[in-house]
């Protein structure tokens, strides 16, 4: 039998089965043990950013004995002839970034609200990033009202070197999803802060993008200074597919305060007497487009 030893880690890539785990004195290459394979699982049982426990072979493997329970996950449906089957994109993120442009592409806010709307739902911190703002007069004009109702929205330029120092302080020692349309500059900014690192995590969003049958390779990569960053394309297909319309109330910050204050209990806060969303919209207290993107979402058009 071979001598074995138990280690804890932090899952930080995975592909085809095999998981790579950083234990803090080096990363393991690990398998799933049988155990934590038995009956049927209705979705992934490990995935990129779990705390786990391992055991260490002679030969330098790793077999994965225990997974952390998850504080949260980002996850998407895959529907299979089985039953639907939750994929785990990034576990334990403490915050989502969101990297959207000013200009060159134009920002697409309603995507941003949707993104914005997941994270409620998950729980996990939201933070902004209006990049390329060397291209506008004034990016507060088009990224300010988040702010307003509580979101951090940092203002960053590869070009003129602005808010960089902010962006790096923000992901110092934290599990950060990365996120948000292409052409917005996410490599360089990642490049300006670390270089190469914008092209590490380039290589693995072009493979995972190539196609459903393109082998799936998960990965975070490592910031100088501790923490991480994980690309995660595929927020577009994270549909809000446990979501009640209801519910989304609670999602919008800027509405959940005034739905107790509506006139009618179902109140759908689009033609009702009575109704406190309607008369904050009317009183300039909620932003118009903030106001289309909840109405939009609530009747499941995109």
């Amino acid at each position: 039998m071979a001598s074995e030893n138990s280690k804890t880690g932090l899952i930080i890539k995975a592909q085809s089965g095999f998981f790579w785990v950083e234990t803090g004195e080096g990363v393991i290459v690990c398998q799933l043990r049988g155990k934590l394979k038995r009956g049927r699982a209705m979705g992934d049982i490990a995935a990129l950013g779990d705390r786990v426990r391992i055991t260490l072979s002679e030969d330098g493997s790793g077999a994965l004995e225990d997974v952390e329970e998850r504080k949260q996950a980002l996850v998407r449906l895959d529907p299979r002839p089985q039953g639907v089957y939750q994929q785990v994109l990034l576990a334990n993120a403490d915050q989502a970034v969101f990297v959207f442009a000013c200009a060159n592409p134009d920002p697409k806010l309603r995507m941003l609200d949707r993104f914005l709307v997941i994270t409620e739902k998950q729980k996990i911190p939201a933070v902004i990033v209006a990049n390329k703002t060397d291209l506008v007069e004034n990016p507060k004009e088009i990224f300010g009202m988040y702010e307003t109702i509580g979101y951090r929205v940092l203002y960053t330029s590869t070009k003129n070197e602005t808010g960089l120092e902010e962006l790096r302080s923000q992901l110092q020692g934290k599990i950060s999803a990365l996120a948000g349309p292409s052409g917005v500059g996410k490599s360089s900014l990642l490049n300006a802060l670390q270089p190469g690192l914008g092209l590490a995590v380039n290589e693995i969003s072009k493979v995972m993008n190539k196609g459903r049958h393109t082998t799936v390779i998960r990965q975070m990569f490592p910031l100088e200074g501790g923490g991480y960053v994980a690309d995660t394309p595929g927020w577009k297909s994270l549909a809000l597919w446990d979501t009640e319309p209801e519910e989304i109330d609670a999602y919008f910050p800027e509405l959940r305060d005034l739905v107790p204050h509506c006139q009618f209990s179902d109140c759908t806060h689009q033609h009702e007497p009575g109704c406190a969303v309607l008369a904050a919209l009317q009183d300039g207290t909620i932003h118009p487009e903030r106001y289309d993107s909840y109405v939009r979402l609530r009747m499941g058009k995109e």
